[in-house]
């Protein structure tokens, strides 16, 4: 089975949940060969040192060669070579001259020029040299539709004797100019070093504070308080079925990211929210649980098992799709430490990718489960009274507020029309929430409201204006404006943000969008840059890859062209991390 777009693929991923929440058959088995056909699928690309062989020859005491192989269907941009040569004195000033190339209108950085098949290039240096180090970035697609991060290579070279390997040359002066570059840049972005080990827990990490997110925290504190009547024995039960629902979900999110990669696509955690259509169905849910919660409608046998509702299943089923939910109303939150670790995975074969996943899953079902087995914490519970049924219909109206919010993200990808529609729609899902209780006419009339509502939910409008919407002060992304502002010598501060993405909104009402984060924006010569994620964008997801991340929020400082490499920001901003950011960059480009 090989999916052949985004629609598909998040079909099969919502399938994949649902088959999950009722029960592992025969269907889910099926579904997982295919999905582990397209895992395998993933890795049908090459890695970057054999699609890109790059060999170097030293011609003379001034001229080096750089050639490159580059393998049937891939190519290299012209505009993206980039070379650093120093020795013991330092940084060795350079001149690159390049074969002839070809013309292409690329997808993601316009009219540009493109080697298929080698690559030739002339490198003449200002002076002569003993051992040195020479630093050389490409970057490189292929035809199929994957695009690589900026690659670097690491050579010594030996002026007197012509002599070239690969890897770090033995100078005595370890703080050479190049050396420091690479070292200022290996400690901005950890993913280069990380290990495994430290992936795991950073995903781990991430998924424990998963749980204090406001998208999250209304639906498992019913659970939560579940636990304050019954038999410990079946808590544990339930916790491990809502740990394996969590992990499950975790898992069919990292195999739709996986399969839609490896068809091209630069796609990142939250994806399904560039889906007017998702974002709208869940605005929906996140309503008609409020109902339920308030008393207007209906939802099960009892207020603690909302998964009843929407599984059809009784008992522990219940929990394992809790689990299911909890992950899908998350995928709006990007915690701290989720960032490196999905960016880790990024880069990893499918099956550590799928390890770090389940760390992710692991950890956002910790508290639950420890709390199953704790009868201390257990304990620490309000004894069961009037007062759980009033704190159920108070936990609706978070949820009655996320609605909003999703419908005012639907807005913004599709224009006010399908806001209003959407709207409508709900009046009808709650309409026919009510009506479903009694005979069957009344039933009747249920089925057809609901049908409506669904109807609207598809109605679309025009979309929002892009750059008109852009806040006072900034510009709109693009790598062509990025690239000639950073050669002007003037640096970039790029910010990554979505509609959806609800970190993303709280770094800007606490630090960005301030007036004196404004200001020292101005003072410092930054150009502050926004790449607009909430609808998708195959030139922005290849930005957020070539920074080894799978995700948003993402920060990133760039100084000037030929002062430093771009460093990327923590996903929670302070005005202090700002303050240094730009004052690194503002002194880094007066010299």
């Amino acid at each position: 089975m090989v999916f052949r777009n985004r629609s598909q693929c998040l079909h099969a991923l919502v399938f994949t949940l649902l088959v999950l929440a009722g029960g592992f058959g025969t269907a889910f088995t099926a579904q997982g060969q295919g999905l582990n056909s397209l895992v395998q699928e993933a890795n049908a690309f090459l890695p970057v040192e054999e699609a890109y062989h790059l060999e170097i020859e030293q011609v003379d005491a001034t001229q080096i060669r750089l050639y490159w192989q580059i393998e049937q269907a891939y190519y290299l941009y012209q505009h993206r070579f980039k070379v650093a040569l120093a020795d013991e004195q330092g940084a060795i000033a350079t001149e690159l001259s390049y074969s002839p190339a070809l013309a292409k209108t690329d997808e993601f950085f316009g009219d540009v020029e493109v080697y298929y098949d080698y690559a030739d290039l002339g490198l003449t240096t200002e002076r002569s040299f003993g051992v040195a180090r020479l630093a050389v970035t490409s970057q490189g697609c292929a035809d199929a539709g994957l695009c690589y991060p900026p690659h670097t290579e690491i050579f010594s070279l030996d002026g007197t004797t012509g002599v070239v390997s690969r890897g770090e040359p033995n100078l005595s002066g370890d703080e050479s100019a190049a050396s420091a570059a690479d070292k200022s840049e290996s400690s901005a972005d950890p993913i280069r070093n990380m290990s495994l080990a430290n992936a795991l827990l950073f995903a781990f990490l991430g998924g424990l504070i998963l749980n204090a997110m406001p998208c999250v925290f209304p639906i498992l504190s019913l659970k939560v308080l579940s636990f304050a009547t019954g038999d410990p024995t079946s808590h544990h039960r339930h916790a491990w079925w809502y740990l394996t629902g969590v992990v499950a979900s975790f898992v069919a999110s990292a195999i739709a990211l996986i399969s839609l990669q490896s068809l091209g696509q630069f796609i990142g955690w939250g994806f399904q929210l560039q889906s007017t259509g998702f974002v709208i169905a869940l605005a929906y849910l996140f309503t008609a649980m409020g109902l339920g919660l308030s008393g207007v409608v209906q939802l099960g046998s009892g207020f603690m098992n909302l998964g009843n509702a929407l599984t059809g299943g009784q008992g522990y089923r219940s929990s394992f799709f809790t689990g299911v939910l909890a992950v899908v109303v998350a995928s709006p939150c990007t915690a701290p430490f989720m960032g490196s670790a999905l960016g880790f995975a990024l880069t990893q074969p499918s099956g550590t990718a799928l390890l770090v996943f389940v760390a992710l899953g692991l950890g956002m079902a910790a508290p639950m489960v420890l709390l199953s087995y704790s009868g201390a914490a257990r304990q620490l519970l309000p004894k069961p009274g009037p007062w759980m049924e009033t704190l159920k219909e108070v936990l609706a109206f978070p949820l009655y507020a996320t609605a909003v919010w999703l419908l005012w993200v639907a807005g913004n990808q599709s224009g006010v029309d399908t806001m209003a529609a959407a709207l409508g729609g709900l009046v009808l899902l709650a309409l026919g929430l009510w009506l479903y209780r009694g005979s069957w006419r009344r039933k009747s009339l249920a089925l057809v409201s609901l049908v409506l509502a669904i109807l609207l939910g598809m109605v679309r409008g025009e979309g929002s204006a892009g750059d008109a919407s852009l806040r006072e002060g900034t510009v709109a992304w693009s790598p062509t404006a990025l690239e000639q502002l950073r050669d002007d010598g003037i640096p970039v501060f790029v910010d990554v943000t979505a509609d959806w993405c609800i970190t993303c909104k709280a770094n800007e009402q606490a630090v960005l969008f301030t007036d004196s984060m404004t200001a020292l924006f101005k003072d410092h010569g930054v150009v502050y840059m926004i790449a607009d994620w909430t609808d998708y964008d195959e030139a922005i997801g290849a930005l957020v890859r070539s920074h080894r991340r799978n995700g948003i929020p993402l920060y990133v400082m760039y100084p000037a062209t030929g002062e430093g490499e771009p460093f990327i920001l923590p996903q929670l901003l302070t005005t202090t991390v700002m303050t240094e950011a730009l004052q690194k960059v503002s002194t880094t480009s007066r010299g």
